[in-house]
């Protein structure tokens, strides 16, 4: 059985709750990546933010990145998957929720090992699955 931490990309890096938007930009152009859990005490995780939050909730919407904290855009309550699911339940969340990035956590500590995204599908699934996921999370709802 091929799991969520089989395919995940591990180590991912949070981006504290109150550090700015530029901040987690800035770090997200380092590392080359287009969303950041967001964490608070103990990695705890509280949400996720991608550059297109930033752009739209931040930017867009009159606010300065230099003033406005990640956890300022921590909107509810973050869909996450635990280490050991198997891939094609997580698919199947992802498909449901039409999510492109998914936090991964160990139980019962629920604390931050890795993320996957559409990269790490690609990468770890047969041609036919990564297309299947593709058309359902980005096909237009009805």
């Amino acid at each position: 059985m091929t799991t969520a931490k089989d395919i995940m990309h591990a180590g991912a890096e949070c981006v504290r709750e109150h550090e700015t938007l530029a901040e987690a930009a800035r770090i997200m152009k380092e590392r080359d990546v287009g969303a950041l859990p967001i964490c608070g005490e103990n990695q705890k995780l509280l949400g996720i933010i991608t550059d297109r939050d930033i752009v739209l909730r931040c930017v867009a919407a009159g606010l300065d990145p230099a003033h406005t904290t990640a956890g300022q855009l921590a909107l509810g309550r973050p869909l996450v998957v635990e280490a050991d699911e198997d891939v094609e339940q997580v698919l199947e969340m992802m498909e449901e929720h039409r999510v492109r990035r998914l936090p991964v956590i160990n139980h019962p500590e629920h604390k931050l090992v890795g993320m996957i995204s559409e990269a790490d599908i690609a990468r770890g699934l047969p041609q036919e699955r990564v297309a299947e996921f593709v058309a359902a999370v980005c096909s237009e709802k009805v």
